[in-house]
């Protein structure tokens, strides 16, 4: 992985999946100089600092879109915009809940987002999951055609966003493919748990299945190729909605999560790198229990343990063997007891593919690609 702050792995991991998003490397670059002294003090400790360098660029960066604009260079604009918009949510990411400037770089992020999106031709719909008694927001990436394409539920990790996951190439590879994306910003994650204080929870399916429901109102989709496809802490809760929502038609994982509870207890013990600073405040957030020993006590129940042999359609497990969050085992125990899967796969990525970081962080092509390749060589083989 790209490490322009050694020995500080949550700050390295986020300027990796700014690059991943499309973040250009000389304007992350002035992101990281001010900050390498800070960098040496731990993830949490100059994360505000971190903020303000990275802000700093892209407000730089909007103004170059804006100049851009106005000059009537709308594809240029739009393609900064899109990287500004990268460098609001990634800053907006590393900071506490508590930390208020975040709360203007995350609404600007959003914002540029699909101001970029519209002036570089894209077609991005902004749509409503219903969502027991209320909603949770998700994007619907597709060609503008109208044409039935088979179709991929995205789920967040943990810390992701659905306008990251797009902007780092989930949405154009698989349109290249013949597949339409539905981004979620699922409970727990995005604008769900930023603008609706909607937390996470254990069984995905409450909010999985209301994500197909949805898909089967739309005519540009193929209600019979419809697939879910997670990352990061996506990859408990897809194979988990997949186990418990038969009408989806595949699964596959970016990065195993099989026992993610027992990683929370092993985190306890400093085992593994955290994926943003402030761990333990902001994982309490998303699922909205304020006592840690209470939130270790509800994260023992998210295990794939009895769930993954639920599972009666084709199930793809990608993981990295350097993975310093998740141990690769995840993968191997996911895709061992998948045991009733008629088509299981299992593609462990390896230093020869210059990807072996968590959720393929050190590249962002290798895995994301062969999901892509999977994913719609196994549409192709259903009646």
């Amino acid at each position: 992985m790209f490490e322009p702050f050694p020995g500080n792995y949550v700050w390295n991991l986020g300027i990796n999946l700014a690059l991943i998003a499309g973040g250009n490397h000389g304007e992350l670059d002035e992101v990281c100089r001010p900050v390498r002294e800070a960098a040496k003090a731990g993830a949490d400790a100059g994360s505000a600092q971190l903020f303000d360098s990275w802000i700093a660029v892209a407000d730089q960066v909007t103004r170059n879109a804006e100049r851009d604009e106005a000059d009537g260079y709308l594809l240029s604009a739009g393609a900064k915009y899109l990287r500004a918009s990268g460098y609001y949510l990634g800053a907006e990411r590393l900071q506490s809940r508590d930390y208020a400037p975040r709360w203007a770089a995350y609404d600007k992020g959003l914002e540029l987002y699909h101001k970029g999106s519209a002036l570089s031709g894209l077609h991005v719909e902004k749509v409503e999951i219903p969502y027991e008694g209320a909603s949770y927001p998700a994007i619907f990436v597709h060609d503008g055609s109208g044409t039935p394409r088979p179709t991929l539920v995205s789920v967040n990790g943990l810390d992701s966003m659905k306008e990251q996951v797009c902007m780092a190439g989930h949405g154009a590879v698989n349109l290249a493919r013949g597949m339409n994306t539905l981004f979620l910003d699922q409970p727990g994650t995005g604008e769900a748990i930023r603008k609706r204080n909607l937390p996470a929870v254990h069984d995905a399916e409450r909010w999985g299945s209301p994500a197909f429901d949805y898909l089967l109102t739309r005519s540009d989709v193929i209600h019979s190729k419809i697939g879910i496809f997670g990352l990061s802490f996506g990859g408990y809760h897809a194979p988990r909605i997949a186990a418990n929502d038969p009408r989806y038609a595949l699964c596959a994982v970016m990065g195993a999560n099989h026992v993610w509870g027992q990683r929370q207890r092993e985190r306890v013990a400093n085992e593994g790198e955290n994926p943003v600073p402030h761990y333990w405040d902001h994982v309490m957030w998303v699922f909205g229990i304020d006592d840690r020993e209470a939130f270790l006590a509800y994260a023992d129940q998210i295990t794939l343990d009895g769930q993954v042999d639920k599972i009666r359609v084709p199930f793809l497990v990608t993981h990295g063997e350097n993975d310093r969050q998740i141990p690769v085992y995840n993968a191997r125990m996911s895709y061992d007891q998948a045991t009733n899967s008629p088509k299981r796969s299992l593609r462990i990525f390896t230093k020869a593919d210059f990807e072996v970081e968590h959720c393929g962080a050190d590249n962002g092509t290798a895995m994301r690609d062969y999901i892509a390749d999977w994913c719609a060589q196994t549409f192709n083989e259903m009646v």
